[in-house]
């Protein structure tokens, strides 16, 4: 991912207002982001709990997207999967998230919907949380294999929150 300034992220967002894009607090680590082991950029907003933020290139520019964590969460016994990473983990560290549809179908209420990581962090996780049936294979061929498919998964997520497909 190419690195994206401040303004860039706050202009990219699609399902927000312009001022809930610019009063959303930004990771602190901004400065300090690893950009080519990104796919995306995700954080959760440590001032509102339920909130978080994806931003990806998709076609050809930042498409930023404000995200809703459900209010109740899994149960840590249960095994959960992040539908993006496709990572299987603990039910407490995967969590539904929410966007508003962009355009008049979000203004009317449309949302869809997502089982991600908890945290955001699908692209360290591919990364560093290598499944099993894939461990006995060369990193250096694994992971882009990973990283490919968390960006088809993630553009299409996005796609439907701005296409409305």
């Amino acid at each position: 991912m190419r690195a994206l300034t401040e303004k860039e992220i706050r202009r990219s967002f699609v399902n927000c207002s312009r001022s809930e894009a610019a009063g959303l607090t930004l990771p602190r680590d901004l400065d300090d982001v690893p950009w080519e082991d990104r796919e995306y950029l995700g954080w959760r907003d440590p001032k509102a709990p339920l909130r978080g933020y994806a931003v990806l290139w998709h076609d050809d520019g930042p498409v930023g997207i404000a995200l809703r964590a459900a209010e109740s969460s899994m149960s840590s016994r249960t095994a959960a999967m992040c539908l993006l990473c496709q990572s299987t983990l603990s039910g407490g560290e995967v969590s539904l998230f929410t966007a508003r549809r962009s355009g008049p179908a979000g203004r009317n209420g449309d949302t869809v919907g997502q089982y991600i990581c908890a945290d955001l962090q699908c692209s360290q996780r591919i990364r560093s949380d290598v499944p099993p049936w894939l461990r006995d294979r060369d990193p250096a061929e694994v992971v882009p294999q990973l990283a490919g498919d968390l960006l088809d998964r993630i553009g299409a997520f996005v796609g439907h929150v701005v296409d409305g497909q």
